[in-house]
């Protein structure tokens, strides 16, 4: 059985050395560290010669004994030493607080990680794109698992429950557009050209992008948080298990239903916001309804309709792909679906407003202008 650990204290006149025997362990260290407290005087060498066991409370206490006394350790062996060895590493002082970092250095890291944020999310968004085109071709090699009654059932959300906020929206924005026309023509004595620019700018640009900015926080949303609350609760896992294609069940319904339903919402808006510009047009112009009907005949090209329903099905894609996509991402906690439905939403917007500059000097370079 290993002896208590003890130590005795030896000097030549020049050198002082303290000789430790016994287990050096918890179980066996009985009064040692307040004997070793009474010592006085320097000590030159520690030696472990005799000890027979060693644990990290022993190596802990030789080494910060070494230490203190600025001693050399000897006689121990190869076990004793890599343990003392690791003990030493882990002797570090804790910073409480991180060192300021230049605001210039900062700055270039936030920058990188955003990019880098921004690139492995384009890099997912375009492999969960390919994972929908395998299984729109899968469904179309097997129609039987075409889900109908689940995409009249997003219909619902994406687009009849979102005729209120959207004609409401728009409805305001044509006042607005009018107003604020009316007001910056009327310096150059052109009032009845408000006429032209609610007509033009409603159909081609206005109507389409706050309609997908609204769909990209109300359904974009939705979709995010109903998909990645089915991922926390392990549904996703179950229908894999089972053999339902999550894509297939959850992703394609929403992705159908929001490019479907986009042109429609996006129709409905620009004929809103006209009517909110005729109603000021009317009553602070003095343009009458049937005038001003006329007026928007003569002055809305249908390459400005084909402008805006080309862009239309765009955008509901984008958003429902992100959407999904998001969802797609949960996992841990509930605090995840909070975070990745704030960012399906972020991301729709940027995507969409970057589609459509893209979309304008597209059709300013073929001609639809």
């Amino acid at each position: 059985m290993t002896e208590f650990a003890n130590f005795t204290d030896t000097s030549d006149g020049k050198n002082r050395r303290l000789s430790f025997s016994g287990g050096l362990t918890l179980a066996r260290m009985g009064d040692l560290p307040k004997r070793l407290l009474a010592v006085e005087g320097a000590v030159n060498q520690i030696d472990l010669s005799e000890v027979d066991r060693v644990d990290t409370v022993g190596a802990w206490l030789i080494y910060r004994l070494g230490k203190d006394q600025n001693a050399i350790i000897c006689g121990a062996s190869d076990n004793t030493r890599h343990l003392i060895a690791q003990v030493a590493k882990a002797d570090e002082p804790v910073k409480m607080r991180p060192e300021p970092l230049n605001p210039f250095l900062r700055v270039l890291q936030e920058v990188g990680d955003s990019t880098t944020v921004a690139l492995r999310t384009l890099y997912g968004l375009l492999g969960f794109f390919g994972a929908i085109l395998i299984a729109i071709a899968g469904m179309m090699r097997h129609p039987s698992r075409f889900r109908f009654h689940s995409i009249v059932h997003r219909f619902e959300l994406v687009g009849v429950k979102a005729l209120g906020i959207v004609g409401l929206m728009s409805f305001l924005i044509g006042i607005v557009i009018a107003q604020q026309g009316a007001v910056q023509l009327s310096q150059f004595g052109a009032e009845s050209l408000t006429v032209n620019l609610i007509g033009r700018i409603t159909t081609r640009e206005l109507g389409v992008l706050m309609t997908a900015i609204m769909v990209a926080g109300r359904s974009g949303s939705a979709f995010a948080a109903q998909i990645g609350t089915m991922k926390l609760n392990e549904e996703i896992d179950a229908m894999r298990t089972i053999g339902v294609s999550p894509i297939e069940a959850l992703v394609l319904p929403r992705l159908l239903a929001a490019i479907l339903m986009m042109p429609l919402l996006a129709f409905y808006a620009m004929m809103v916001s006209m009517l909110g510009g005729g109603v000021f047009c009317w009553l602070s112009l003095d343009i009458p309804p049937l005038t001003y009907v006329q007026l928007l005949r003569e002055v809305i090209p249908m390459t400005d309709l084909a402008v805006g329903m080309t862009k239309a099905p765009v955008f509901g894609a984008i958003i429902a792909i992100t959407g999904c996509f998001q969802g797609m991402l949960v996992e841990g906690n509930a605090e995840e679906v909070g975070l990745k439905t704030t960012a399906a939403v972020v991301q729709a917007i940027f995507l969409v407003i970057v589609l459509d500059a893209f979309f304008a000097v597209f059709f300013t370079w073929v001609g639809w202008v």
